[in-house]
């Protein structure tokens, strides 16, 4: 769960509104589980093969949200 929650932090300060208020509002216990892995998709759909940091944090965040 530490790793999510380290994976969720970086998303949150990342300025990509796609994904930066889903996960922001997660931490903040104001969103639920099924809209933030609906942000994350639509985020590695539009941007996971780009080659920037988030690309493989996307696909871990998408493997481990059996734990959110």
């Amino acid at each position: 769960m530490e790793e999510l929650k380290v994976i969720l932090e970086k998303f949150a300060q990342s300025g990509w509104d796609l994904i930066a208020v889903p996960s922001k509002e997660y931490l903040e216990g104001s969103v639920t589980k099924e809209h933030l892995i609906k942000a994350i998709e639509q985020a590695d759909r539009e941007c996971g093969s780009c080659g920037c940091e988030f690309d493989p944090l996307y696909k871990r965040c998408i493997e481990l949200k059996e734990l959110l």
